[in-house]
């Protein structure tokens, strides 16, 4: 008898054991799409079907708000933080760009002359993300075997939501049209390479694409202050500047990540391996390039209405090609929407016109008055002072009193709403602000100062009239995450949920551990 219940006790066990590890999804599917807003999600489905956005909502584990809880919060900054699962202060990536003081410049945080481009003239490699990525720990711990791609308009969501460890990141070229990579990434899979030279590239497809509304007037509703023409057309033609950026803020963009990523799930043996693939895919729903409106368009309802349709093609295929059981669907977005805000002439407005320039001038005037005739005063740039550190180094100042200085002097502009200088970052002194600063700033390439406007005040370039005056705007943009698929619960989950804890629940499902930077736990409804 004791022998056939232990007999029973194993096999019971092997059993819970076999289960778990059948929960364990064979294909990750992670969609980031940038600028998503929550709200808009709402507000536009009654033109979705019932396949695409309402089908994760209905089935999926859908936390509503998600908070990235940092400073300075861009599309870069926002994919680093999703795929790592740590914030700026360790991952290193604070925005698309850098000001590089050897060629006095702004340059990709992605350049890296070490490596050429395949399709494209860009150098790019994922050197400055100084944290592993989801992908890079599967590869780790895989030995190799699974097989980690990212595929996007852009080179900085490919390549930050890849890794350093991916088979490969994909975009758009913005001068060819052709899907680019950079030989950082070890070879090109051969159904890319017949995909870029093939009738189904981009350009020998291109011809003259025209975007117009998809659907009938009158169900352009959800928007009540809308702006813009009643009808909109939008021409993309081969050979025209602007042509590929301006179409990968269009659906257009969307429909070609679907493409190439089709090519994948056709011929890259998705979800077929011992252990678990990972393919991060990136959408965007944000503004057209080059619209001066906020949001309140019929073109941004247009493009989630198409997205929709995108969504559910790509589910649908997905399923019937690996099966949704052994399928893991992550839908989120980047924390932010960019736009532009034109007032009604003769408005009455609270704020005024901060000009960066004209204050640095002061700042150094003042500085020449306490510490002598020199260019104490190196650059602004993102909000951030830099200071002339060699000659406060050849002075012998002492660098926290002449920031405290700088600060206090900053202070008293208007417009101005804080100060927060380097040293303050670095000794330790809390408040619910500096938090989100140090968070959202890298030690290593952050300003002597960091300026927080007030909002309301428009910033002027009078370097570059050309350049669009900027309205500071701080504005929480709702933004959820779904898991759907691989035997999740469906539920909503409304309390607040951070931007780290998605990486680490990410790998949970995977059972494999978290991102090596990240050391927040996973979300605790995610099972």
């Amino acid at each position: 008898m004791r022998r056939i219940l232990s007999s029973l006790l194993t096999l019971l066990a092997v059993t819970q054991i076999q289960a778990q590890q059948q929960r364990a999804p064979k294909l990750v599917i992670f969609i980031t799409v940038d600028q998503l807003r929550g709200d808009y999600i709402e507000y536009f489905q009654h033109t979705f079907g019932e396949r695409g956005f309402k089908r994760l909502l209905a089935e999926g584990a859908v936390c509503h708000n998600v908070r990235f809880g940092f400073s300075n919060l861009n599309q870069a900054s926002a994919f680093a933080t999703l795929f790592t699962g740590a914030y700026p202060s360790v991952h290193g990536i604070t925005g698309l760009k850098t000001y590089s003081f050897e060629t006095a410049k702004e340059v990709s945080q992605l350049y890296d002359a070490d490596y050429l481009g395949n399709f494209t003239r860009d150098n790019y490699s994922p050197r400055n993300l100084l944290a592993a990525t989801i992908g890079d720990e599967l590869k780790v711990v895989s030995g190799g075997r699974s097989e980690v791609y990212a595929i996007a308009p852009d080179a900085e969501a490919a390549i930050l939501s890849a890794g350093h460890a991916a088979n490969g990141a994909f975009w758009i070229d913005n001068y060819n049209g052709r899907w680019a990579t950079t030989t950082y990434y070890k070879g090109v899979p051969w159904y890319v390479e017949k995909y870029n030279n093939g009738n189904e590239s981009l350009p020998a497809r291109l011809g003259t694409r025209v975007w117009q509304p998809a659907l009938s007037p009158d169900r352009y509703d959800a928007l009540p202050c809308l702006s813009g023409p009643n009808a909109f057309q939008y021409t993309f033609k081969a050979n025209t500047a602007g042509c590929y950026p301006d179409l990968k803020t269009s659906p257009f963009g969307n429909e070609e990540v679907s493409r190439l990523f089709n090519q994948f799930l056709e011929y890259g043996a998705l979800g077929t391996r011992p252990t678990p693939d990972f393919v991060a895919l990136t959408f965007y729903a944000g503004n057209y390039r080059g619209i001066r409106y906020s949001g309140n368009t019929r073109e941004i309802q247009d493009l989630y209405h198409r997205l929709d349709k995108e969504l559910e093609r790509l589910i649908d295929a997905v399923e019937k090609k690996v099966g949704l059981q052994h399928v893991l669907f992550v839908l989120t977005g980047t924390g932010h929407f960019t736009s532009e805000e034109v007032r009604p002439e003769g408005t009455r407005w609270v704020g005024g016109e901060f000009h960066p320039k004209r204050c640095m001038a002061l700042l150094n005037m003042y500085l020449m008055a306490i510490y002598g005739q020199k260019n104490w005063v190196r650059e602004f740039y993102n909000n951030q002072v830099y200071l002339n550190r060699k000659a406060i180094e050849e002075a012998k100042i002492d660098l926290g009193e002449i920031q405290a200085r700088a600060a206090t002097f900053l202070q008293e502009f208007s417009g101005v709403e804080r100060v927060t200088t380097d040293m303050t970052l670095r000794s330790g002194v809390w408040n619910e602000n500096v938090i989100d600063l140090s968070r959202g700033t890298y030690r290593g390439r952050r300003g002597d100062l960091m300026l927080a406007l007030s909002p309301g005040w428009t910033v002027v370039n009078d370097d570059n009239a050309k350049d669009r005056p900027k309205v500071v705007r701080n504005q929480a943009v709702p933004t959820p995450v779904i898991f759907f698929g691989n035997g999740i619960k469906p539920q909503h989950i409304y309390r607040e949920v951070k931007a780290v804890e998605i990486a680490p629940t990410v790998t949970h499902v995977m059972r494999i551990r978290s991102p090596n930077a990240g050391d927040a736990l996973s979300i605790p409804e995610i099972r």
